[in-house]
């Protein structure tokens, strides 16, 4: 079944920075916090110490992924130009979001460089503790905060403009679910995309029943399931076919619908768990969705989201 990869990265120069300090590579896929701790980032055979578009490529064809949604966060450091330049050469296979510190004194000059001359439609914010800005600024909502509000007030000029976000989990300050919710309200011609399913923990589903409850009114919001795997620890050859993940995605089936369920992986890292193919493979054989849902879950809803004509329209004419 054809594929849109809603969530990937590609990893031009590892760059990683977040609560941990800096990422350093160390090759064979590795690399190594400021404290110490040593990642496996890139899996093996996808690169040394990057992860590029070639290779992206490669894999993308060998799981019938037809398109895939280049997202940043501060794991990899943010790739923004390089992204831009690998949808610039394959504009019918990528589209993507560009990220920033929205603190830094030069926001929102950094902003309008990505959306009015590199055509940037779709923005992504890595605010989680444990992996973004919660990790190294003192907490901030990201529906009130004036920095931000001043970054969405000018995208919100864009009709269709994306704004994906990633706030970490439940035992997290930065999570904010019902920011989302206001967000959304505020701006209802932008459509929103929360990462990971909002976190979920099987064992304490109450957590993301809430969260979607809260989403379900709202056709504006969306979710990605990339990562979850990870989330709930179902990681390596015994945890097959992601139990967890399943009743993760049946509630969110019940709450949201199909509609509004997007498939991705958090790759390259999140294939350094599982294998690439058991990323998309456990939703075929989990028996919870017709081929038809699949259909929406795999390729229609991340078509309809991220690659809008005109956003895709906006990246093919950008020039510096």
């Amino acid at each position: 079944m054809k594929k849109i990869d809603a969530h990937l990265h590609l990893v031009k120069a590892i760059a990683g920075s977040k609560g941990q300090g800096r990422l350093t590579p160390l090759g064979k896929g590795k690399a190594i916090w400021d404290d110490g701790e040593i990642i496996k980032l890139i899996p093996d055979g996808w690169g040394e110490e990057n992860f590029l578009m070639e290779k992206a490529l490669e894999v993308m064809e060998a799981n019938d992924v037809k398109k895939a949604v280049l997202l940043q966060g501060t794991l990899n450091g943010y790739q923004n130009y390089y992204s831009y330049q690998t949808v610039k050469k394959y504009p019918e296979q990528f589209i993507a979001a560009f990220a920033l510190d929205p603190f830094v004194d030069n926001a929102m000059e950094i902003v309008k460089r990505h959306v009015e001359v590199l055509g940037f439609r779709a923005i992504k914010f890595e605010i989680s503790q444990g992996g973004g800005l919660h990790g190294f600024h003192q907490p901030f909502s990201l529906a009130n905060n004036p920095k931000i509000q001043q970054i969405i007030h000018y995208i919100a000029q864009y009709q269709g403009f994306v704004v994906t976000v990633d706030y970490g989990n439940y035992q997290q300050v930065s999570y904010q679910p019902e920011a989302i919710v206001a967000l959304a309200k505020r701006y209802p011609h932008v459509d929103f995309v929360v990462c990971h399913l909002s976190f979920p923990d099987a064992d304490n589903p109450q957590i993301l029943t809430s969260a979607l409850n809260q989403f379900a009114p709202y056709a504006n919001i969306y979710v990605d399931i990339s990562a979850i795997q990870d989330i709930e620890q179902e990681q390596g050859p015994e945890a097959y076919p992601f139990i967890k993940c399943q009743q993760d995605v049946k509630l969110a089936k019940e709450i949201l619908g199909v509609k509004r369920i997007m498939w991705g992986t958090d790759s390259p890292w999140s294939a350094t768990f599982n294998q690439y193919e058991q990323l998309y493979s456990w939703l075929e054989e989990s028996g919870i969705f017709s081929a038809a849902e699949l259909a929406d879950i795999f390729y229609s809803n991340a078509e309809k989201v991220y690659f809008k004509q005109a956003n895709v329209e906006a990246m093919k004419a950008a020039k510096e």
